[in-house]
Order: C-alpha cells, then sequence, then structure tokens
C-alpha cells in the first residue's frame, strides 16, 4: 500500500511537516515523488518510519537515529529486539512509579506507612535504568560489569538525605566548572576546586576512588558526543575544559 504525506501522517500520528522535514534532512526519504509532486511512501518507508518513531520515544535525538539508521549494519530486526528490551524496561519503571503512587495514596488515606527508603525507590530505580540506557555500554566495557552494578547497588541504598545531597552536589558542579571556564584557566584555583567537587560527586557512586579512574571518566565525556552534547548544553567548550581541569587534578 502506498501513501501521501497526509495519509502517513494521519497513520502515524504525525505532522506532515515531520515528514517533509524528514526528507528533507534525509532521515525519511518519499519511495517516489508523483508527477504532481506529491510524496508517495511505500511499505519500506512505514517500517522505516516506525522504527524512527521507536527511537525518538526512547529519547534519541534526530542526528543519532539518523546515524543508527544509516550505518552499514543496520539490523531493523535487531533494532526491533533492541526496541522491545528497552520499552520493556520503561514499563517495568512506569509500573514501580505507578506502585508508588498507589502506596503514598494509600498511606495518606489510613493505610499502612512507607518507609522513606520506599518512597524514594522508584525515582532512585529510574535514575539507574537511564544510566544505563544513555551510558551502560560504555560504563561497563571500560569499569566491567562488578564495578558498575556496584554503583548502581549502592544507589538504590541511598537514604532520601543522601539522594537529595548527591542531587544538589552534580548541580554544584556543573555550577563550579562554568564559573572556572570563565575564569579561563583549567589547571588554575577556580578549576582545581572544581575539580575536586567532582571527585567527590563521583566518590558517591564508585566503592573507591582512583585517579586513573577519574582522568578516564573525564576523557569519556570528550570522547562519548552524547557526554559532550550534555556539558557543552551548558557552555560550548565545557566538556573539553572538564577533562582538562581533571587530567590537571589528578596529576598531582
Amino acid at each position: 500500500m502506498e501513501y501521501t504525506v497526509q495519509k502517513l501522517g494521519k497513520l502515524a500520528g504525525v505532522s506532515a511537516r515531520t515528514l517533509r522535514y524528514y526528507d528533507e534532512i534525509g532521515l525519511l526519504k518519499p519511495a517516489r515523488v508523483s508527477s504532481n509532486g506529491y510524496r508517495i511512501y511505500g511499505q519500506a518507508e512505514v517500517d522505516r518510519l516506525q522504527h524512527i518513531l521507536f527511537y525518538r520515544e526512547l529519547g534519541l535525538g534526530l542526528e543519532t537515529i539518523q546515524r543508527l539508521m544509516t550505518a552499514p549494519d543496520f539490523d531493523s530486526t535487531g533494532a526491533l529486539k533492541e526496541h522491545r528490551e528497552q520499552l520493556l524496561a520503561k514499563r517495568k519503571q512506569l509500573d514501580m512509579l505507578l506502585a508508588n503512587v498507589e502506596r503514598t495514596i494509600a498511606a495518606a488515606e489510613g493505610g499502612e506507612a512507607m518507609s522513606d527508603h520506599e518512597k524514594f525507590a522508584g525515582f532512585k530505580q529510574k535514575l539507574i535504568e537511564d544510566n544505563e540506557k544513555k551510558h551502560g555500554k560504555e560504563a561497563r566495557a571500560k569499569y566491567g560489569d562488578a564495578e558498575v552494578d556496584r554503583a548502581n547497588a549502592k544507589l538504590r541504598h541511598m537514604t532520601e538525605k543522601q539522594y537529595g545531597d548527591i542531587e544538589q552536589l552534580g548541580r554544584d558542579v556543573i555550577t563550579a566548572f562554568q564559573e572556572a571556564f570563565a575564569a579561563g584557566d583549567p589547571a588554575g584555583e577556580l578549576a582545581q576546586k572544581a575539580a575536586d567537587l567532582h571527585r567527590q560527586w563521583v566518590s558517591f557512586y564508585w566503592d573507591s576512588y582512583s585517579k586513573e579512574a577519574h582522568a578516564g571518566l573525564a576523557q569519556m565525556y570528550v570522547d562519548d558526543e552524547r557526554f559532550t552534547a550534555y556539558y557543552d548544553q551548558h557552555q560550548p567548550g565545557l566538556a573539553v575544559f572538564i577533562r582538562d581541569a581533571v587530567q590537571a587534578y589528578t596529576a598531582k
């Protein structure tokens, strides 16, 4: 079956403008253009759009989606299996949060009280699963499964206060590096104070601190474009600055 832009958009729940944009950037080209100028999409394009929407639902940006789907080794069946696993994980996460909400309501209405650990279990599990989705593969390759599993367990068992403290410290690290970036010297006093805050932050997750691991993590901020994009959204060039500051810090 073939579809025009309007019909495919209605079928998939996306706007015609979105489909035209996907065509412009080369993400989803029509099968052909009719004699009267209409974009016409066939079954292959429908299947490709399904993959795109799966990836979007999982939070990937268009540039990343395009890179994945244009790779020579892209496997559509393998991608569907991966989508399934990620969606199952997302459903598990939502089920946990829903159960948390229901128990909180029950407790407020006079039911069994919830412990502080139970109140925040769903949120911590969400953070763990988000980290796994974004960076788990690279972290496990670099540090090993055992180290990553220990870090996840440590986060899972944090108290409410510890969880709040690490969230605040993470924000403080960004602010400190932004201020140091403005000063311009990654080996300067401000940058080294920021690097020490960063050490404190990563030490919440790690069983033990090492300068080599700290420097390696900072290098990953530059090597992995997802880390780079995260830090550079606060200040273009911040990821490289953090790497240089941490390398100066760990060289002492």
